[in-house]
């Protein structure tokens, strides 16, 4: 090697923030592998690197004997030619001598190569797993790669993500070179590099979505309070807003319904429920079962049930397909809702309209607080539940 290898070492330590101290001390480890490995030795070797001309030399470390007692050259030097060496020493001492073969040369510079790569290597995954975790929560966009085993590769520029098959959204189908948003999760360090998880499915890429989307809830004016997503399918989201003046579903439908149309659209057309949060949790039910109506909810705070009635005819409406409407009001209020109609109600009871123990003001408040519900087929639905009554 030569002083070449040292300005560029310099080079490294000022462009990629790697200490020259660092790579010299890997140099060196390796030189000394390599010369075991190339001359099959099992000496007591040293390899020294200089730091100033790049300059490198094997000593190998031998016992001082008596010049009859010297057996194998290899391990042990006569105290004559220690002397020469090393003037203060005595027998039984231990002293190193150079032993640098003819060809080293060659091969040191090759290994101090592999080194600098290897260590080069290390260093950007290194600021790559820095710079994703730190991005972790986020939502990056980033082009299809390749597909494995239903497992997505998503190219981010200087590294990849993988969205798994269970973080993809059911029946969206990628293609290699397609551009789309995820959600990072987690980002994992490996020795093979940073591992970075991807996912469309995550509750939270909902709501990274609508961060991106409404200026209120990006400025803290409106929170999300909660989210219940089924992904592909539907989702409920219920949001509340700090200031009297700004109606939090309303921010969040935005002019003429752009700002959730946007977000339906990048979900592949998901259905998203928006709904007014209540502190009151008779009325926060009520408003998360919509677009069905309410006619009362009694709640069991110490099992955390609520009995919720509906109209007859909108029995199935509350309930949705396969439960699912019922199903997200329940994991967006946090409650186990348990949806009867009137005259299932009434029959088990003995209550009837009448004995509903539901204020006026009550009914007033789950009218006026409807959520908006982008669900093209609720109407529909609505519409086959009256005609069968």
């Amino acid at each position: 090697m030569s002083i070449e290898m040292i300005q560029a070492l310099a080079e490294i330590e000022k462009e990629r923030g790697i200490p020259k101290t660092v790579l010299i001390e890997a140099i060196k480890s390796a030189l000394n592998t390599a010369y075991k490995k190339n001359f099959g030795t099992t000496q007591n070797v040293s390899v020294e690197f200089s730091e100033m001309s790049g300059d490198v030399k094997v000593f190998s470390q031998k016992k001082v004997v008596a010049e009859e007692d010297l057996e194998d050259s290899r391990l042990e030097i006569s105290i004559e030619e220690a002397k020469e060496l090393y003037p203060e020493c005595k027998i039984e001492d231990m002293v190193f001598v150079e032993a640098t073969p003819e060809r080293f040369g060659r091969i040191a510079a090759q290994t101090a190569k592999q080194v600098v790569i290897q260590k080069l290597r290390e260093a950007e995954r290194s600021l790559i797993y820095e710079e994703y975790l730190e991005r972790e929560g986020e939502i990056v966009t980033g082009t299809v790669q390749r597909i494995e085993a239903k497992t997505v590769f998503i190219s981010l520029g200087r590294t990849e993500g993988m969205m798994l098959s269970s973080d993809q959204i059911a029946g969206e189908r990628y293609e290699v070179g397609q551009r789309l948003k995820a959600y990072i999760y987690e980002v994992k360090n490996t020795p093979k590099g940073p591992n970075i998880f991807l996912s469309r499915s995550h509750p939270y890429f909902l709501r990274r979505l609508f961060e991106l989307e409404v200026p209120e809830i990006y400025n803290g004016i409106v929170e999300i309070r909660a989210i219940a997503r089924e992904a592909g399918a539907r989702s409920k989201i219920s949001v509340n807003s700090f200031d009297e003046n700004v109606d939090s579903v309303g921010a969040c439908v935005g002019p003429r319904g752009l700002r959730v149309q946007n977000i339906v659209s990048e979900l592949g057309g998901e259905k998203i429920d928006i709904i007014k949060y209540d502190s009151d949790p008779e009325q926060f039910i009520a408003n998360a079962l919509s677009p069905s109506r309410v006619v009362a909810v009694y709640i069991n705070d110490e099992e955390k049930i609520a009995t919720v009635i509906v109209p007859d005819y909108q029995l199935s409406l509350a309930i949705g397909k396969e439960g699912q409407n019922a199903r997200l009001a329940a994991k967006l209020t946090g409650w186990k809702v348990d949806i009867k109609s009137e005259q299932q109600f009434a029959e088990e009871s003995g209550h009837y309209e009448d004995d509903y123990p539901i204020e006026d003001e009550l009914e007033d408040a789950i009218e006026e607080n409807a959520d908006i519900s982008y669900d093209e087929d609720s109407e529909d639905e609505l519409e086959e539940t009256e005609s069968d009554a």
